[in-house]
């Protein structure tokens, strides 16, 4: 097989993975768990928890001791373990423990995947910058394809999603060993543990504006957990008004839409970039986050339906526009000595600090608008869009962009 095609195969089965359980999993707690609001976003919150330490330390184990693509195989193996047994838990604690497990070894291997394609790439004489972005599109694919085939096979309510990713993952892990060696001085050499995990671009936060620059990154990533968290719980309750609307019959269907924009805003990030610069673009982020969150509060699966899908549409400027572009902004204003530990601090603040502050906020918020089992979803979507709306007033006013 071309080396190209088995690096898409990679990709796509990497976010295969990801998607088959990270947008149905809420439901699958919320209703045959019947775990609160609370719970459900502290299981969100394991991803964050793992992000802020484990892709650095499973880094330096690929720069120092292991083969990456030994080290990628061995986390998936050991990820899928952990999700076939916690797809065996019914109460929270377990549950709770089997997740972050899973996460600890997930996590790091989206750094891995990335790691072993550039490396492959560059020892078979591709331009990365050309060829890769092709490449990773079919994780997208994966990601939404996974989603389908969950709610096709009406597993959005069942532990066996969980089957279906530790199956991927169990094969990816297996077919990882198969790809060209990837020995540590490929992969970029010895770093420090203080590199790994980001720690060397602290030094960003003595600048104000890079520092305002992290802590909003660090609130749109709680942003972004929301939605991961109870986009699905959202459209299961109404199947008690609408029971026969296609959003209730398929939900991940609907919210596929999300990540089939995303890929096609990530083609117009440097349209806007270019012409917009980072703070409008920071901002249209923010608006659009606003937008997300208002049109699921006044949606709904029967005569409102567009404007849930209108919600979706707008999802992928929403997170594009601060996640790929900030990360633009970071590896343009950072110094070359420390490039790659500010790319590890921007994913600490979003998938980190940001997607556990996210996980619990939200988890409160759901909890606070519940009555006697009842939710009251305008209520709560509302709060998330006041939340966005405050971002986007406050961000204009405290961030400033060099000419």
């Amino acid at each position: 097989m071309a080396i190209k095609l088995r690096l898409v195969l990679m990709n796509f089965l990497q976010f295969f993975i990801w998607g088959s359980w990270l947008i149905s999993l809420g439901n699958y707690m919320g209703g045959s768990l019947n775990f609160s609001g609370l719970q459900i976003g502290s299981v969100y919150t394991t991803m964050g928890v793992a992000s802020l330490f484990m892709p650095g330390l499973m880094g330096i184990v690929a720069d120092r001791w292991l083969n990456a693509e030994r080290v990628l195989g061995m986390c998936h193996i050991i990820g899928a373990a952990f999700l076939i047994y916690a797809s065996t838990l019914h109460d929270f604690g377990p549950f709770y423990v089997a997740i972050l497990l899973h996460s600890f070894f997930y996590m790091p291997t989206i750094a891995l995947n990335n790691a072993v394609s550039y490396a492959v790439l560059e020892k078979n004489n591709c331009d990365i910058v050309k060829e890769f972005p092709p490449i990773r599109v079919w994780g997208t694919v994966g990601f939404v394809l996974a989603m389908w085939t969950v709610d096709i096979c009406g597993f959005t309510q069942s532990p066996l999603q969980l089957y279906v990713s530790a199956g991927a993952g169990l094969f990816l892990g297996l077919y990882s060993f198969t790809m060209p060696a990837v020995v540590p001085a490929v992969v970029g050499g010895k770093k420090s543990i203080s590199s790994a995990l980001g720690l060397d671009a602290f030094v960003l936060f003595k600048q104000k504006r890079m520092a305002v620059f992290f802590l909003f990154a660090m609130l749109l990533g709680a942003a972004l957990q929301i939605t991961n968290a109870f986009g699905g719980p959202f459209l299961d309750d109404f199947k008690s008004v609408y029971p026969d609307s296609f959003a209730v019959q398929h939900p991940n269907l609907l919210l596929s839409v999300s990540q089939i924009s995303e890929t096609l805003f990530i083609l117009s990030i440097p349209f806007f970039l270019s012409r917009f610069g980072i703070k409008k673009i920071m901002l249209f982020s923010m608006l659009a986050w606003v937008l997300r969150f208002a049109l699921f509060g006044i949606g709904n699966p029967d005569d409102r339906l567009w404007l849930l899908v209108l919600s979706m549409v707008i999802y992928g400027m929403a997170f594009d526009f601060f996640n790929i572009s900030g990360s633009l902004f970071v590896e343009r204003e950072a110094d070359v000595r420390i490039r790659s530990s500010a790319q590890g601090l921007f994913m600490i603040m979003c998938n980190g600090v940001g997607a556990f502050i996210g996980g619990l906020a939200s988890g409160w918020v759901v909890d606070h608008f519940t009555v006697n089992g009842i939710k009251d979803w305008q209520s709560i979507w509302f709060t998330f869009a006041v939340y966005a709306l405050v971002l986007a007033v406050t961000f204009p006013f405290v961030f400033k962009e060099k000419k």
